[in-house]
This record gives C-alpha cells, structure tokens and sequence, in this order.
C-alpha cells in the first residue's frame, strides 16, 4: 500500500509480514500534528487488524524521526481519538495514546533517526521495540521552560539517576548513550539502520501473531504489576501542575508571540537545539 507523495504518512510493506509506516512531514521534521496523529493510529490499527501483517516498523522521512508535537497548530483541534477537555487534557490525550499503541496485539518498532524530541521521544517509548541511528538526539527539551513530560516514561526505561539527568537537563543523547541507558535496544551506523531494523523485523514476522502477541503481553503486564501504567497516569497530573508554574506562564505566553524566538531563548544558553542553529521546524 502506498498514499500519494503529499500524504502525512506513507504505507508500504517492505518485507513479508512486515507493514513500515513513515512520518511524512519532512520540512517540519515530521512534528507531530493532530491530522498526522490520526493518520498513524488509523494505520496502526488496520495494521494490526490485518492477518497478513505480524509486525510494524515505524520511521521518519528526511533528516529526523520526530522533533516532538506541533506547537504551530491548535492541539484542540482534530484529535485522533475523543478526549476529555479540563485541566490536563494534553497530557492524558497523550498519555492514552501512548498506551493505544502499547495495546496493540502485534509488535511496533521504532526506528529512530536524527531528532528525537519530546513528543517524539514519547512516540519512540511507546514503541514495543527501538533501534537508533548512530547520531540521532533523543531528548526532552521542554522541562527546560515548560513542564515535565506529558508521557513520563524515563525512570521506568532507564536508570533513576540517568532520567534524573535528562530530566534536569533536557539534554540530548546520541545513539550509543540512548542504548547504555536502554532507552534503546540497539544502535546502529546511520547509513546501515534501515536493512537492520528490517533484518530484525523479519525475525520477529517468523513467529506466528497468536503467540507473538502473548510473548509481548507477558513483558507488559510484568511492567503493569510493577506499577507502570498507573505511574504514568499520576505523572500527567504533575506535568499539568508545570503548567500553572510562574516560568511556565511567562514562556507559554513567549510561544504564542513567536514559536521560534521562544525555542531560541529556551536553548541559547545551553548551545543546543534552537539556540545553535534555526531553520523552520514547529516542533518541541
């Protein structure tokens, strides 16, 4: 299956049992916007339903993954599944959505280049598997200026002290240091990621679905008993708190005066990001 060149995200299926979707908003990096999220889940559930598929590989187009959600749009606005609107809507909507996809009954891999920010980080996690180039920045800028993550997955993926770092900081991590953290399951050379993941792809499509999808519900409810979910669900009600922080305030205000001036000031004193270099991406 393939969409036309325009579409928000492209179908194709690369290998046997194996259906690759692509983020397919280059020049924005692929930010991720409503119309976009609800292309994905809409594809992902299709996937899912479809008996010739086992397995789903999940990429970007162009230079990057994901640089996160599309601060450019109204986020009330064609959403992809019904929320419900009050205090803390964004971060539960997404925090539902990340487990859309952690429900799903067949395997989803992340293949990761380039930036991976903020809500692109979130989509990564929520991915049953993740396999980064050698040079993607994986990060989560926002708690710079904004709030805590809506999806906060970090201390339950990687070490507390290492998401205490990337929670302090904001900082970006290569591929090599998103595995040591096991953010990521392995990391590859750029120019060598994609036959890798796909290599991969084909050795989980060997297993048939009915027994696939119970090796990867055992993982999960293990991490369910564990406290997870419920660990997730409580961290959107401090991510909401962020927002009525007097910094928080003053720099959501910034951001609807101008989205790149407030990026730029947000990372200048850091080097990184928008405070090194500017070039029309909308995402966080």
């Amino acid at each position: 299956m393939s969409n036309d060149r325009e579409a928000l995200l492209l179908e194709d299926d690369p290998r046997p049992f194996v259906r690759r979707l692509t983020l397919n908003r280059p020049k924005k990096r692929n930010a991720l916007s409503n119309p976009l999220r609800s292309e994905l889940f809409d594809a992902l559930h299709r996937a899912d339903a479809d008996r010739e598929i086992r397995v789903v590989v999940l990429r970007g187009a162009g230079s990057s993954f994901s640089s996160g959600y599309d601060l450019s749009g109204n986020n009330q606005q064609d959403l992809p599944y019904a929320s419900t609107m009050g205090d803390g809507f964004w971060p539960r909507h997404v925090v539902d959505g990340a487990f859309r996809i952690w429900d799903l009954a067949k395997p989803v891999i992340a293949q990761v280049h380039g930036y991976c920010l903020a809500g692109g980080s979130e989509l990564m996690a929520s991915c049953d598997l993740a396999y980064v180039g050698e040079s993607a920045q994986i990060g989560y800028p926002p708690v710079r200026l904004m709030s805590p993550p809506d999806n906060q997955f970090h201390p339950w993926l990687a070490s507390m002290r290492d998401a205490m770092e990337l929670m302090l900081t904001g900082d970006a991590i290569d591929g090599h240091e998103a595995v040591r953290m096991h953010l990521a399951n392995r990391c590859f050379p750029d120019d060598a990621l994609e036959e890798e993941v796909l290599a991969v792809a084909e050795r989980i499509a060997k297993i048939p679905t009915d027994l696939q999808q119970l090796n990867k519900r055992s993982v999960h409810r293990a991490m369910e008993i564990m406290g997870m979910r419920a660990a997730i669900r409580a961290g959107t009600e401090i991510q909401t708190l962020g927002f009525h922080q007097k910094s928080a305030r003053e720099y959501l205000k910034k951001i609807t005066e101008d989205l790149n001036k407030a990026l730029e000031e947000r990372d200048k004193a850091f080097g990184d990001f928008r405070g090194r270099e500017r070039d029309g991406d909308d995402g966080a």
